[in-house]
């Protein structure tokens, strides 16, 4: 008996034991002040995203971040909307810049400027921060958001293929003639039926597409102040017709959706993909069954380029408390040794020039010349404008007008005219309202 009650009272004891250290474990987890972080990666964006808040709240005694994915952008909108009118937002959630626009009319922002201004060993680093991601989060003179996972365009290429058709398999297609000619000699048919069955590249109807071509082309989107359309120039007409030529004329080139074009870059079917440069981790995550190249995207008059993705935006709170936490997870995420290995681990841009400099970052860029030309183009990127009217139109333009324009059912300058017009109609509207 006294056998059997030395096990129970060791049980006992074991079992009070786990219950002061559970209790002391919620304790500590309500000790710390938790902020609510709404986003929408997925795949290796989102492990990555995860893997980095876990390790800030290990390293945290006061602050706790609770990564919440919402799926998808237009999900992450529809409940971030829902969230504002029930009063129940989040502390952290990812916005794009028409976003971030619309939510300063409604007043349900917190400004980083207000951070910022408390915080002197802060204001002394905005210097590092590359411009385009400060000026894009800048709104009538004020940082309103910051910026977060930010991406560029890239060409991957199959350099086995390049290889064997004796092109320059270092550094693929330079320019859009490159480009071009390149996509013909990498086009093959094999059956003999008078069709391609591998071609050199495929496209998706992509408005972020057309704006770097209209760049390139030397062309703008809107004015400096965003009152009017430009893109529909010179310029907006070459941008469209080097895709259209492609496709119709060509026909080296294939309209694609979804993840088909990535999968048929792995599969051997076209030679040549241009899409995110996150691509480069989901097909790394595939298994890539070939010598990968990956290099900047071809250029023409110039090489400038639209830097995509989404900022993160402060939403007012009740507990001042919390509006603070949020900024200190802003602050250590955006941090130099942070933002390095973010990119690293996703291949989004790294928001701080000293991030170049960390070990990982420069082995990487070392080892691989394409991708290093790629992150150096963030020192030219621009970005798209900050209005709610050019996101509402952006779908415009990739169903009325590039989808049109490749499928021939319009010119490009009549499709271009149409789009521009509607932008210019709905701005003069709105500032009417």
């Amino acid at each position: 008996m006294k056998k059997y009650y030395a096990i129970w009272l060791i049980i006992a004891l074991l079992v009070l034991s786990l219950t002061v250290s559970c209790t002391k474990i919620h304790e500590q987890k309500h000790d710390k002040t938790e902020i609510k972080f709404w986003h929408a990666l997925g795949g290796p964006l989102g492990d990555a995203l995860t893997q980095l808040v876990d390790e800030f709240n290990r390293e945290q005694d006061s602050i706790f971040v609770r990564v919440i994915s919402m799926g998808n952008y237009q999900a992450l909108s529809q409940k971030l909307m829902a969230s504002l009118q029930a009063n129940n937002q989040p502390e952290i959630a990812q916005v794009f810049e028409s976003w971030t626009a619309n939510f300063i009319e409604g007043n349900v922002l917190v400004p980083i400027d207000e951070f910022i201004e408390q915080d002197s060993s802060f204001i002394r680093q905005m210097d590092d921060f590359y411009p385009v991601f400060i000026d894009s989060n800048t709104i009538n003179g004020k940082i309103w958001s910051f910026p977060f996972n930010k991406s560029l365009r890239v060409l991957f290429y199959n350099k086995d293929a390049f290889y064997r058709e004796g092109l320059d398999h270092e550094t693929g297609p330079k320019t859009w003639e490159d480009f071009k000619l390149y996509a013909k000699v990498l086009s093959k048919d094999h059956n003999g039926d008078g069709d391609y069955d591998i071609f050199g590249s495929t496209f998706a109807i992509s408005a972020w597409q057309f704006e770097n071509l209209l760049l390139q082309a030397g062309g703008q989107i809107m004015n400096e102040g965003y009152t009017k359309a430009y893109f529909n120039s010179d310029a907006g007409v070459e941008a469209i017709k080097f895709m259209s030529d492609l496709l119709n004329i060509d026909k080296t080139v294939y309209l694609s959706t979804g993840y088909d074009g990535q999968n048929d870059f792995l599969s051997g079917k076209i030679a040549m993909l241009e899409s995110s440069s996150v691509t480069y981790a989901y097909l790394q995550e595939s298994g890539i069954p070939f010598n990968l190249g990956v290099s900047a995207i071809p250029e023409y008059k110039n090489n400038k380029s639209i830097v995509s993705g989404t900022n993160v935006a402060i939403f007012k709170m009740k507990d001042k408390k919390k509006e603070k936490s949020a900024w200190e997870f802003i602050k250590w995420f955006t941090d130099t040794k942070q933002t390095a290995r973010f990119s690293e681990m996703t291949y989004y841009m790294p928001v701080r020039k000293s991030a170049m400099q960390e070990n990982n970052i420069k082995t990487m860029l070392n080892e691989n010349k394409g991708l290093a030309d790629v992150y150096a183009m963030l020192e030219s990127a621009e970005f798209e404008p900050q209005i709610p009217e050019w996101f509402e139109l952006r779908k415009y333009i990739e169903e009325q007008v590039i989808e049109k324009v490749f499928r021939g059912l319009l010119q490009p300058k009549n499709a271009l005219d149409l789009a521009a017009k509607k932008l210019n109609t709905e701005i003069e509207k709105n500032k009417k309202e």
